[in-house]
């Protein structure tokens, strides 16, 4: 065994205690000792009836089963709003047969937050609200769709958990709302949930081990479109791209190990529906319905410079059939070669280091990214109230949250640098062809 794999094993062992002792400190000092977070009544109200709250075939995400798996009898949902009560329905009624339908005894329904807001009692005010809605309807500070800022407002105390991307308007306003979360110290949870993977918190932890510096990272992100039925998702002016709804998730990650970008370097090209690249065969929905200049591009490559001087890289692409979407980031430092596959499942961590040019491998089978993600949302709700410091927006401080709005931010600003950069290459090149 190398020497390498040695130091990995010592380290993984004392890991392992580390964060157990942390967490079990973190309950019992957020509960006087006597009582968990999983003893403790959640109220939760759910925005949105669809896929990414309560489950699709598109992919591994549901929020509501996460929350049941958490939480168990101490889930109570309070409230469900979605603007199709057909939608609403579907969803409660599956509930009730279901191990976990006390969850959903009394759960009221709403077509809209105006309704809900007006008629909330004080019993039924949520400890926690999570949204999955469009990005259309949420993130900015404009009427009908200042959804986090009226929510922070109305129902200070409650915790949000916001599905990426968190808006679809300019990055200023998104970058307005969050200044007006910060001012009431709201805890705010963004959805990447691939900072919770257990190979990237390896990864983490083995760049702070040896005190690496980045040079580089290299992204690629590609998902199943014959499966992406929503015929709003094939539309720019409501999903804003791919890169902007699907691939924030892996620009997430090489900015969680980058750092800051600087946007201004962007660079990029995209391969648009009109160009024989860009001609698919199974597109699920009628792709002729939609206005030429509404359609989105296949495929999204771009190039940046991190504030620090290391060079960030994707390549995001709707190409795949069937269900099952591909992934990697590589992170290259001095030395080193990270390189992490398949995060929606069976994700793996190849490592080369100096002390082996062949590959450690790290996998942690039936890890649940999604799952860590709320739990560390749940055990924030609960030990916020005991803690010295506050946290929450503007704090600096988040608790077990790995992604806050603040953070979330900077990413969603580079998904729209990269979207504008492809925009503007395509405006240039049509611009050269009709003055040659």
């Amino acid at each position: 065994m190398s020497f390498f794999s040695r130091l990995s094993k010592l380290h993984q062992a004392v890991r392992q205690f580390v964060p157990e002792a942390n967490a079990l400190y973190r309950r019992q000092y957020a509960t006087g000792g006597t009582q968990s977070a999983l003893d403790t009544l959640t109220k939760v109200a759910f925005f949105g009836a669809g896929g990414i709250n309560f489950g699709s075939p598109e992919g591994p995400w549901n929020h509501s089963a996460r929350l049941e798996k958490r939480l168990g009898n101490n889930l109570k949902v309070t409230a469900l709003i979605d603007p199709s009560s057909e939608h609403r329905q579907h969803v409660l009624k599956g509930k009730a047969r279901s191990e976990f339908s006390s969850a959903y005894e009394g759960t009221k329904e709403y077509n809209n937050i105006e309704n809900y807001l007006a008629s909330i009692s004080e019993d039924e005010k949520p400890d926690v609200v999570i949204v999955g809605v469009p990005p259309a309807f949420h993130g900015t500070t404009k009427a009908c769709s200042d959804l986090e800022m009226r929510l922070s407002r109305t129902l200070p105390h409650a915790a949000l958990f916001i599905e990426k991307p968190i808006s679809s308007a300019h990055v200023q306003e998104v970058k307005d709302v969050g200044n007006d979360l910060a001012s009431r110290k709201s805890l705010v949870s963004v959805g990447y949930f691939m900072r919770y993977l257990k190979v990237v918190q390896k990864m983490k932890d083995l760049i702070s081990q040896h005190n690496l510096t980045i040079m580089a990272t290299v992204a690629r992100y590609n998902s199943c479109y014959t499966s992406i039925e929503k015929d709003h998702w094939w539309k720019k002016s409501i999903s804003c791209t791919p890169i902007v709804e699907q691939g924030t998730h892996i620009c997430d990650l090489s900015r969680y190990f980058g750092g800051d970008v600087n946007v201004e370097s962007v660079y990029a090209h995209a391969v648009e529906h009109w160009e024989k690249p860009g001609k698919l065969s199974k597109i699920p929905v009628n792709e002729n319905l939609i206005p030429e200049d509404d359609r989105i591009p296949r495929i999204a490559s771009a190039v940046w410079k991190y504030e620090n001087g290391a060079i960030g890289t994707i390549t995001h692409g709707i190409n795949l059939h069937g269900t099952k979407y591909s992934a990697e980031l590589e992170v290259h430092a001095d030395g080193w070669l990270f390189r992490m596959v398949n995060p929606y499942c069976e994700p793996k961590l190849y490592v080369r280091s100096p002390f082996s040019e062949e590959a450690e491998v790290f996998d942690y089978p039936q890890d649940d990214p999604y799952l860590t993600q709320m739990s560390a949302l749940i055990d924030t709700v609960h030990q916020r109230d005991f803690v010295d410091n506050e946290i929450g927006e503007g704090t600096g401080r988040t608790g077990d949250i790995l992604s806050s709005w603040n953070d979330a931010s900077k990413s969603y600003e580079l998904t729209w640098a990269i979207r504008y950069a492809t925009e503007l290459r395509e405006t240039h090149n049509e611009l050269r062809k009709s003055i040659s």
